[in-house]
């Protein structure tokens, strides 16, 4: 832990769809540099937790804190919402996430994705905002698609394009929902070559993931999330190595392989 408040503070989080209870109280931290992991069977919370994270999804309980700054409410319960639309935007623009199915838009071409929103959303300069998406493609390795279009490039690169994307937004945390799952293995591992980077750099990511290769290579700490409820917890090798709980140990034992 370092001495400034975490880049991302949740606490006693509850998110519910009608009588469904999906976060049931949920604690997460990420300091400053560090690489937080997400795992758990499908349906225990964790892509919801990201996206309540990032304000795409309301939550009736519970605190969200942005380098030490609460998230304002008003109204309780199901009718909780953000009260600044200011602070909303401000959050959303420093947590930039990345999505399983990359999200691109397919009538312009990867550097034009790239850009796009810091020009339209940040109001930066257009040479500028070029000059750092060219950056940042040759960072993630498809500096030479420049030009080309979304459905020109295989999965591997889309998904490389939209961690571009991302960065040249210059956000304090990058938010990774399932990054690899809709990738084939050897494309898989193009991405993965990427975010271990990015892990390397030092920047502050939360990370949800079926690969458990990924979540203890990269990962400071990793969270196992159970019927909404944070069951276990602490660093990778401790989480993956010696298991406390039998919920664990039957998670691990069924996706990891022998």
């Amino acid at each position: 832990m370092t001495q400034t408040a975490p880049v991302i503070e949740i606490r006693n989080l509850h998110k519910a769809y009608g009588a469904l209870e999906v976060l049931k109280g949920v604690n997460v931290t990420a300091p400053k540099g560090c690489v937080v992991s997400l795992i758990g069977s499908s349906g225990s919370g964790k892509s919801t937790l990201l996206r309540c994270c990032n304000l795409l999804e309301d939550s009736q309980q519970g605190e969200i804190l942005f380098k030490g700054e609460p998230v304002t409410w008003h109204g309780t319960g199901h009718n909780r919402k953000p009260a600044d639309p200011a602070q909303v935007l401000r959050i959303r623009t420093n947590l930039s996430m990345v999505f399983q199915q990359f999200n691109l838009w397919a009538h312009m071409t990867i550097l034009q994705n790239v850009m796009e929103a810091p020009v339209t959303v940040l109001g930066r300069d257009r040479a500028e905002a070029e000059a750092d998406a060219r950056r940042y493609l040759d960072k993630v390795g498809i500096g030479d698609k420049c030009d080309a279009y979304p459905a020109q490039l295989s999965g591997g690169q889309q998904q490389r394009a939209a961690i571009a994307r991302a960065l040249c937004m210059e956000p304090e945390a990058l938010l990774f929902d399932e990054p690899t799952s809709a990738l084939d293995p050897e494309l898989e591992q193009e991405v993965v070559k990427v975010i271990q980077s990015l892990a390397e750099e030092g920047r502050t990511m939360l990370i949800v993931t079926h690969d458990m290769r990924l979540a203890a290579d990269v990962s400071d700490h990793v969270i196992f999330l159970h019927e909404g409820l944070v069951a276990e917890e602490g660093a990778p090798e401790t989480l993956f190595g010696a298991p406390k709980t039998d919920r664990l140990k039957g998670f691990l034992s069924a996706t990891m392989p022998a």
